[in-house]
């Protein structure tokens, strides 16, 4: 596996935010997520909860789930996720239970509340602890663009 470190966050970040626009034009809300071994995209998933009428369809926690389902443990230690917003508490707690390596972010917790009207209590780090490395904001300019152009 290639060192953490050396994979192409830039890239990945974008490819999540292009979810989020895909998910923003569908009618969902504008998140996006990839995960990433060996530098390469293995997953991805964009918002879909308005479409499902799921609340569990956060792209974050939804490849959490086809993470456990597809990897195995040792896998999914080797597995970045990049996602276009900080995930909130729902999906930090399934990427906790994956056991992914890391998360990286384009915009903050702390910053989604300006857009949503709504602050989460809890910061991802808070809940993956230990067990996931949290890293961001990457290319947040871009990701705040994304939620500007949204119709919260």
């Amino acid at each position: 596996m290639g060192a953490l470190d050396d994979f192409d966050h830039e890239r990945h970040v974008r490819t999540a935010l292009d979810l989020a626009r895909e998910a923003a034009a569908r009618g969902d809300n504008p998140f996006g997520s990839v995960l990433v071994r060996d530098d390469e995209v293995v997953m991805s998933e964009s918002n879909r909860v308005v479409t499902e009428d799921d609340v569990r369809r956060h792209p974050e926690l939804h490849l959490a789930y086809r993470a456990c389902r597809e990897m195995d443990a040792a896998e999914r230690a080797e597995t970045v996720m990049y996602t276009s917003t900080e995930p909130c508490p729902m999906c930090a707690g399934g990427m906790r239970s994956a056991g992914f390596a890391r998360v990286v972010y384009s915009v903050g917790g702390d910053e989604i509340g300006a857009f949503t009207g709504e602050n989460s209590p809890v910061r991802a780090a808070a809940v993956l602890g230990d067990r996931t490395d949290v890293h961001g904001p990457v290319l947040n300019e871009p990701g705040r663009a994304v939620h500007e152009s949204f119709d919260w």
